[in-house]
């Protein structure tokens, strides 16, 4: 049986919205974080300090937040190192991710800073204590801040 032109148009038709239903339907379910995170930092162990990179941002005495004044998505920035959630994981002694880290330096409450490393490529993060973690995609994008434009 011979399918004629029409025929045709309206099976490529229906597969296009088929396969626009699937897409939307793995872009609703896979933007969160998967379900073995945690939050890094929360209400007993709030982030209070954070310098990445020779950037920084904090939290003053009256409970608002101050970046460096070269970032320009300062409220941005803050609000996903709040909420970053994260999956422990085990890496071998010897296997470290093949990209160079950024020092992070964190400060939680009113405790003492803490050097952390963060590998941005592989969405990776190493402890003070050498504990690794590992961060969602999801999640990657919204740690590093975004600079004003420097005039010459």
């Amino acid at each position: 049986m011979a399918l004629t032109r029409r025929r045709w148009n309206n099976i490529i038709i229906i597969a296009c919205l088929l396969m626009i239903g699937v897409l939307t339907l793995l872009d609703r379910y896979t933007d969160d974080a998967p379900s073995d995170t945690v939050q890094l930092f929360d209400q007993q162990n709030p982030l209070s300090q954070l310098q990445l990179a020779g950037v920084w941002l904090a939290q003053t005495a009256n409970g608002h937040w101050q970046c460096d004044e070269r970032v320009l998505n300062c409220s941005e920035w803050v609000e996903h190192w709040q909420q970053l959630r994260v999956s422990a994981v085990e890496l071998p002694a010897n296997h470290q991710p093949a990209d160079q880290p950024e020092e992070l330096l964190i400060q939680v409450g009113q405790q003492q800073s803490q050097v952390w490393w963060l590998f941005p490529s592989v969405g990776m993060l190493r402890s003070a204590a050498g504990n690794w973690y590992e961060i969602p995609p999801s999640q990657r994008d919204g740690l590093q801040p975004l600079f004003k434009a420097e005039v010459k």
